[in-house]
């Protein structure tokens, strides 16, 4: 192996062993961590300092596909696999326990759901199901759309507040391109389930469009009584 550019410092797995934070770690470290070795041509270091620069930040690297980041001379498939393996489990973490979250407005939504839609690159229509409490308890994804449009059919947006007793429910979707405000079909599709709530008996609470930045509610701009 190439001695390379860090063969005087410290691995940061040593680093951490020898008593420093993992948090303390840089995004080149921690990725370092995952890779767990280099090439003989780059040291583990700046495996994950080309792969992260190539890609344009770490943030972008978790956007990757598998065997596009296993395109990276020295990553291969288990280290992609390794790598997006961190990410979700990181995901995870901060979205496996939502249920008994209050909701009682828009930007408690924004802020749960945050974590799993920043970044996404295509719509998806998400239902949130609440108690009379506005308490969750339980939430889903019911369609993955195209840049702009998601699909959703009624039943399948009530389904399981149905099955679950629910008292109403929140739906959600993510507009990619960054700008929150409602389409034409965005409308549409909130009269319609405005209409089938009403035939089953559980409300729709809101409708609310998420994008990284910032979030539009149908219901605080009218839409919904």
């Amino acid at each position: 192996m190439n001695s390379g550019i860090h063969e005087n410092y410290r691995l940061p797995a040593q680093k951490c062993i020898d008593g420093e934070s993992v948090r303390d770690l840089s995004d080149i470290e921690l990725l370092a961590v995952i890779l767990g070795t280099g090439t003989k041509e780059k040291d583990v270091l700046e495996l994950s300092a080309s792969l992260i620069k190539k890609n344009g930040g770490l943030t972008a690297v978790s956007r990757c596909g598998l065997r596009e980041i296993a395109l990276e001379k020295g990553i291969g498939l288990k280290k992609s696999v390794k790598i997006l393996a961190a990410f979700e489990l990181g995901r995870r973490a901060i979205t496996g326990a939502p249920y008994m979250n209050q909701l009682s407005t828009p930007l408690a939504v924004w802020e749960l759901l945050l974590p799993e839609t920043a970044g996404l690159q295509k719509e998806e229509f998400r239902v949130l199901v609440i108690n009379n409490k506005n308490m969750l308890i339980k939430k889903s994804v019911v369609s993955i759309g195209t840049i702009t449009e998601a699909i959703v059919h009624p039943r399948e947006v009530f389904r399981d507040a149905i099955r679950e007793g629910g008292s109403g429910i929140i739906v959600t979707h993510n507009h990619p391109s960054g700008n929150p405000a409602p389409s034409k079909q965005d409308i549409e599709t909130t009269k319609r389930l405005i209409e089938a709530g009403k035939i089953v008996g559980i409300p729709l609470v809101d409708h609310i469009i998420l994008t990284d930045a910032t979030f539009y509610s149908m219901k605080e701009n009218g839409y919904i009584p």
